[in-house]
């Protein structure tokens, strides 16, 4: 275990821009851990504001994804570059250093790089298709040093038009990651696992192919069936959803490359960083969002000149913290989305999507298993690396006590046999 993880460090440190290296790992890294030891502190006040934000700055794109929730067909709508700064200047005097700028695609926001030039003191991870990042636009990353691009690769030629709606998508996407390399740029390459790509990128192979390329991190997310077009068949299995979670581990192991996953602590157990506070999300149209999937608000960044103040105080946030962590580790989309629409409601929350059939698009929703595989078969991490920072950085926080005590009163006997699988939340029931 100790073997990949010093290749990893060498390989870095020879593939990697040095001005930018020190930027992520300072900015990133060090002042990561600093902002998450701030959010617990907050948190035994009551407190919770996410040491991570994640902000959708636009909802244009070139592509067409199967599955994808983001308006990309409507007018353009976006986050203006004095609100963005606004936003994370206020969250930068709270502790934040780290920001996840989403999209559609990102590169197509006029002054995505305008903004990450006002922000030298941040670090931000840019999530792209990786094909507007031609040679110029990756040397101006270079030069400001502040920002990782992770490129999303959804299969071979067929499976990644297929995928993404549009022609010649791979070679176009390799070109963009290439540049990012050519360049030196701390670069990685996520994939959103399907039953039509999981047979050819779940492999070592695909690992072993990145690293060879000079990928420096890989991030495989699940495909989550959400938005006006589901698309239900491309859903793993929970069968395939534990082989996702083994092969991570596994991996972490074995190769030097940095996998990413961000449902799942040191021990193996599920969570979901909205439920645990430690990440919350804006919207194209400013509003405030438990989760990029979950497109409903009852604040936006054009009420408050402070989004601490906004997120703080926000009882719609508060509620779905709740909720979720008392009803699943998983994720509360898929498996409960009828306690999405119940807060949506009694909250007045407002749809935040242009095409305005949020509320439509849970009612036709099958619940479904998310990460959260409750079995009691746990895979727990083996890389020390990973088991010390799950540990200290990213776990429940907590959180869900609630539900492991109800999970322990359930395995009783109960009186009523006709009781329903999927009681009321407790939190909704009180109202």
């Amino acid at each position: 275990m100790i073997v990949p993880s010093l290749q990893y460090a060498a390989r870095i440190l020879r593939t990697a821009d040095t001005r930018h290296l020190w930027k992520f790992t300072w900015n990133f890294g060090v002042k990561g851990v600093r902002s998450v030891n701030l959010f617990k502190k907050r948190l035994k006040e009551g407190i919770y504001f996410p040491p991570f934000l994640y902000l959708s700055i636009l909802n244009s794109c070139n592509l067409r994804c199967q599955g994808c929730w983001v308006d990309v067909d409507k007018p353009q709508v976006k986050i203006e570059f004095d609100e963005l700064n606004k936003l994370v200047l206020d969250a930068k005097a709270h502790g934040n250093s780290f920001f996840g700028i989403l999209g559609g695609e990102p590169f197509m926001h006029p002054e995505l790089l305008d903004f990450l030039a006002q922000h030298p003191d941040c670090f931000f991870q840019i999530f792209t298709n990786g094909q507007l990042i031609t040679d110029k636009t990756a040397e101006r990353l270079r030069e400001l040093g502040n920002a990782t691009p992770l490129i999303s690769i959804e299969g071979t030629e067929v499976v990644s038009d297929e995928r993404r709606g549009k022609k010649d998508v791979l070679n176009r996407t390799l070109r963009g990651l290439d540049n990012c390399l050519k360049h030196k740029l701390v670069t990685g390459v996520a994939t959103s696992l399907c039953q039509t790509n999981i047979d050819e990128l779940l492999t070592e192979d695909w690992l072993r192919h990145l690293i060879k390329r000079g990928v420096h991190y890989a991030w495989y997310h699940t495909y989550r069936p959400v938005g006006p077009q589901i698309h239900p068949e491309l859903a793993l299995t929970p069968e395939q959803a534990r082989k996702v979670r083994q092969f991570v581990v596994d991996m972490r192991c074995k190769l030097p490359i940095a996998i990413i996953d961000a449902y799942y602590d040191g021990n193996g157990q599920a969570l979901c960083p909205m439920a645990n506070g430690i990440s919350h999300h804006i919207g194209p149209t400013g509003g405030i969002e438990p989760c990029p999937i979950i497109q409903f608000a009852t604040e936006n960044i054009r009420d408050h000149d402070s989004i601490y103040e906004l997120m703080t105080k926000s009882e719609f946030l508060r509620d779905f913290r709740q909720v979720a962590a008392q009803n699943t580790r998983g994720c509360i989309v898929l498996e409960r989305p009828d306690l999405v629409k119940e807060l949506a409601e009694k909250h007045g929350a407002k749809d935040t999507t242009i095409r305005q059939t949020a509320i439509a698009e849970l009612d036709s929703m099958t619940p479904r298993g998310s990460q959260y595989l409750p079995t009691g078969d746990e895979i727990p991490e083996k890389n020390w690396m990973y088991k010390f920072a799950k540990k200290y950085w990213f776990n429940d926080f907590g959180v869900y006590q609630d539900l492991e005590a109800r999970g322990r009163q359930a395995q009783q006997p109960h009186p009523d046999p006709a009781r329903s699988n999927h009681p009321k939340s407790p939190a909704l029931a009180e109202n």
